[in-house]
C-alpha cells in the first residue's frame, strides 16, 4: 500500500492511464508554469499567457494556470463573452487533467481537477441565475471539496512518500483545503450545520494556517494563497469584523512579494489598501495611482484602484475628485453600474447648489437612473446596491426631497468611519459637514422624510463623536435614534444599527452586560423592522446587517454569556435570526 507522490491511491478518480499524454516531464511543466506566473506578477500578463498557450492541450498545469488567468480577467471585465470563454477554457483544462492521470502524476492530476471544478463552479454562479445552474455549481463545489479532503488525508498518511515535486502538490492541497475551511467558517452556524450535514466543515484558524503555509512557500499556488489571505486581511476582516482589518498580518505577507515584485500592480493595490485602513490616506492614494501606472494591459485592474481612490477622496471630502473616479467606474466597469451612478449623484448633491456640476450632469437625473441599472451577481443583487436603489427612489417624484448626506451614509455602509478614526482632522471635517446639513434640515419645512433624515445625521454624528473620544455625546446620539423608532418611516435599518453601535460603545467602556442586552434587543428590532418595502409594494427585500453584529461579536468573546442567557443568540446564531 505504500505509494509515492505520483502513484494511485484507493478511491482515485481516474482509471489507470493507457498512454502518456505530455511531452514534458512533470518537473519541466512546473518550472515553465512558475516562469509564466513570474511574468504575470511582473505585470506581463499577455506574455504570461503566450508562455502557457502552446501546451494547454497537453499539460494539466499549463492548462490550469492559463484558465485561471483568463478567469481572473473575466471576473474583472464582467463581460459575458469573457466569462463564457474562461468557462470553456477551464472545462478544457479539466479534460486535460483527466487525460494526464499517468502513474507519475496521478495526485497532481487530481488536485488540478479539483481546482478546475471549484473555479468552474465560481464561473457558473457568476454567469447563470437559474436554479439548475446553481445545483450544478453546488455539485461541482462538493466534488471539489471531497477530492481536496481525500488528498489532504492521503498526503498526511504514512502511505505517501514525498517525491521531487511534492512541494507543488502540497501547495495545491493547502490552497484548496485552506480556502474551503476559511470560507465555510465565515457562514453563520445554522447554515454551517446544514452544510456539515452535506459533508462540509469549516475551521477558520486551520484554514488560515494552511493558506499561510502555502503563501510563504515557493510553489505554484503561493500567489493564490497570498491573494486569498490578503483579501481576507484587508477586506473581509474589515467589513465583517470590527472595522480594523488585520493590517499587520497583511503587511508581513506583502513584504517578500513587494521586494520581489516592486512594481507588481496586484501587490501595490493591497499595499495601498493596508495604508488606507491605517488611516494613511495620502500614502494610499500614491500606491493606488502607482498600481494604475504600473501596467496598461489590463485596464480592468485599474477599476479596483479607482474604487479605493474614490473612497480615499471621500474621506478627504474632495467631492469632485471622488466624483471623477465614480464617473470613470460608471463608464468603464460593469460590476455595479447602479452603485457607481448613485455615488456620482451623491457626490454632486454634496456640492453647493450654485456650484457648476462637472460635465453639466444633474444629480436628480442621475438618481433617477439608478433603479434602471440593477443587476444580479450569483443570482442576487449586492446588499449595498439594493440600498442605493432604495435611497435613489426618493427622487422618483416631480418634486424630490433631497437626501441629506448620501455619501456619508454609504460610507457608513462600507465601514468608512473606521477608516478615518485614526485621523482626527478627517473626523472633524465629517463632523463639520454633518453640522451644516443638520442645520439645513432643521431650518427646512417638515416633510415625510424629516424624522428619518434627522436620525441618519444623529447616527453619523455619533460615530464622529466616538472617533473623537467623546463617548457621552456619542451615547446621546445613538439613543436619540433608538428613541425615534416609531417616528422612522423608511430607513428602518437605523434603529438596529444604532443599537449595535451603542453596544460597541458599551463594550469599549467595559459595560459588557448592557451590551449583551442591547444586542438581544437589536436582534428583535431587526426581525421586526428590517423588511424594506419596495416602491410598488409587491415584495420585500432584506437589508442585511450581519456585518454590524459580527463586528460587535468579534470585539470580545461573548459566546459563553450569549449561550447561557440567550441560547438562540450564541455567536452568529443571532445573525441567522436576521437572515
Amino acid at each position: 500500500n505504500t505509494s509515492t507522490e505520483g502513484s494511485l491511491h484507493r478511491g482515485s478518480l481516474f482509471p489507470p492511464p493507457q498512454s502518456p499524454s505530455s511531452k514534458l516531464t512533470l518537473k519541466e511543466c512546473l518550472d515553465e508554469c512558475m516562469e509564466a506566473l513570474d511574468l504575470f506578477l511582473n505585470n506581463h500578463f499577455n506574455e504570461s499567457l503566450e508562455r502557457l498557450r502552446p501546451r494547454v492541450n497537453e499539460s494539466m498545469y499549463h492548462a490550469l494556470i492559463y484558465a485561471t488567468v483568463l478567469e481572473m480577467q473575466a471576473m474583472m471585465t464582467f463581460q459575458h463573452d469573457d466569462i463564457s470563454n474562461a468557462g470553456n477554457t477551464m472545462k478544457n483544462a479539466q479534460e486535460v487533467c483527466q487525460r494526464s492521470a499517468s502513474l507519475d502524476s496521478q495526485l497532481h492530476a487530481e488536485v488540478c481537477y479539483a481546482e478546475c471544478q471549484l473555479q468552474r463552479a465560481a464561473l457558473t454562479f457568476l454567469q447563470d441565475e437559474n436554479m439548475v445552474s446553481f445545483i450544478k455549481g453546488g455539485i461541482k463545489v462538493r466534488n471539489s471539496y471531497l477530492i481536496y479532503k481525500e488528498l489532504h488525508s492521503f498526503i498526511k498518511s504514512n502511505n505517501c512518500v514525498k517525491g521531487p515535486s511534492h512541494l507543488h502538490l502540497e501547495g495545491g492541497i493547502s490552497f484548496g483545503v485552506g480556502a474551503f475551511n476559511l470560507t465555510l467558517s465565515l457562514f453563520p452556524p445554522r447554515i454551517l450545520r446544514v452544510l456539515e450535514f452535506a459533508g462540509f466543515s469549516g475551521d477558520k484558524e486551520y484554514g488560515l494556517s494552511l493558506l499561510r503555509d502555502g503563501a510563504t512557500g515557493t510553489n505554484l499556488r503561493s500567489m493564490l494563497c497570498a491573494l486569498l489571505l490578503l483579501c481576507y486581511y484587508t477586506f473581509l476582516t474589515f467589513i465583517l469584523g470590527t472595522g480594523e482589518g488585520e493590517v499587520a498580518a497583511a503587511e508581513r505577507l506583502l513584504k517578500p512579494f513587494l521586494l520581489r515584485y516592486p512594481r507588481g500592480a496586484i501587490f501595490l493595490f493591497f499595499a495601498g489598501r493596508a495604508e488606507e485602513i491605517k488611516g494613511n490616506i495620502d500614502e494610499a492614494v500614491v500606491l493606488f495611482e502607482d498600481g494604475c501606472k504600473a501596467q496598461q494591459m489590463w485596464k480592468q485592474f485599474h477599476h479596483m484602484c479607482y474604487w479605493e481612490l474614490m473612497w480615499c477622496f471621500t474621506y478627504k471630502r474632495a467631492w469632485k475628485m471622488a466624483y471623477f473616479y465614480a464617473d470613470l467606474l460608471s463608464q468603464e466597469s460593469r460590476w455595479s453600474k447602479a452603485m457607481y451612478v448613485y455615488m456620482k449623484a451623491a457626490y454632486l448633491s454634496m456640492l453647493p447648489e450654485d456650484e457648476a456640476r462637472p460635465f453639466g450632469e444633474d444629480e436628480v437625473d442621475l438618481f433617477r437612473q439608478v433603479p434602471t441599472l440593477k443587476q444580479k451577481i450569483a443570482g442576487k443583487s449586492p446588499p449595498t446596491e439594493k440600498f442605493a436603489i432604495r435611497k435613489a427612489r426618493r427622487y422618483k417624484g416631480p418634486n424630490p426631497i433631497k437626501l441629506p448626506v448620501p455619501v456619508l451614509e454609504m460610507m457608513y455602509m462600507w465601514n468608512g468611519f473606521s477608516m478615518i478614526s485614526k485621523r482626527p482632522e478627517l473626523t472633524e471635517g465629517m463632523m463639520d459637514t454633518l453640522i451644516q446639513v443638520e442645520r439645513a434640515v432643521l431650518e427646512s419645512p417638515e416633510n415625510e422624510y424629516t424624522a428619518d433624515d434627522r436620525c441618519v445625521i444623529h447616527l453619523l454624528k455619533g460615530l464622529c463623536f466616538k472617533n473623537q473620544g467623546r463617548l457621552d455625546a456619542a451615547d446621546e446620539c445613538f439613543n436619540k435614534v433608538c428613541s425615534s423608532e416609531k417616528k422612522i418611516k423608511f430607513d428602518h435599518y437605523l434603529v438596529p444599527n444604532s443599537m449595535v453601535e451603542l453596544s460597541l460603545l458599551y463594550i469599549d467602556q467595559g459595560r459588557r452586560d448592557e451590551a449583551i442586552k442591547l444586542l438581544h434587543k437589536a436582534s428583535l428590532s431587526t426581525n421586526n423592522k428590517i423588511m424594506i418595502n419596495d416602491c410598488d409594494g409587491s415584495k420585500n427585500t432584506k437589508h442585511t446587517l450581519h456585518q454590524w453584529f459580527s463586528k460587535c461579536l468579534a470585539r470580545v468573546p461573548l459566546s459563553l454569556t450569549f449561550e447561557s442567557k440567550y441560547p438562540l443568540m450564541s455567536n452568529h446564531n443571532m445573525l441567522l435570526r436576521i437572515l
